[in-house]
């Protein structure tokens, strides 16, 4: 089963390191991992996504937890929250019909055009990673140049927050 695991750490030299190496020693994946610092710049929000059984995920949560630059940590998966990816994608346009099809895509999906030349569009658009997926899916593959993604961030829903 597919895991979100956001964590707080400390904004130190090789925290990140130490994170994946504790995934990469016992042979986890990880799917997307966005890293940046809080409101409170000795901090660092991790997201990490990961799969694995209950089980395997209870054990990646102690080893965490053990780790000494972890702070928090919270498994997103287990109530509501909301997940977002940025993804940017430079698609080529050379003709006035592909120009065309590629803004009506761009707005049935939400997206945003940000940067326009004489044979490509970059589109900017946020949104869940199934969203992103059928964004990608509905362009001809032939047209996209390069496809840029954030990694999943997420928060959870209500009352519920990872805090100090």
């Amino acid at each position: 089963m597919r895991h979100t695991i956001s964590i707080l750490l400390e904004n130190e030299a090789g925290a990140l390191s130490r994170v994946a190496g504790l995934f990469s020693a016992r042979g986890y994946n990880i799917e997307s991992l966005t890293v940046a610092p809080t409101e409170d710049s000795s901090i660092s929000r991790m997201t990490l996504v990961t799969r694995g059984s209950d089980e395997i995920i209870e054990q990646i949560t102690k080893q965490l937890n053990k780790l000494i630059e972890v702070i928090k940590l919270i498994d997103l998966t287990e109530g509501g929250h909301i997940e977002r990816e940025l993804i940017l994608v430079k698609i080529n346009v050379a003709s006035v019909n592909q120009r065309e099809e590629i803004k009506r895509l761009v707005d049935i999906f939400r997206g945003r055009i940000i940067d326009v030349s004489d044979a490509n569009y970059t589109v900017e658009m946020t949104g869940t990673g199934e969203k992103l997926d059928a964004f990608i899916k509905a362009i001809e593959p032939p047209l996209i140049v390069e496809v840029v993604r954030s990694g999943v961030s997420g928060i959870a829903r209500g009352n519920i927050s990872l805090r100090v």
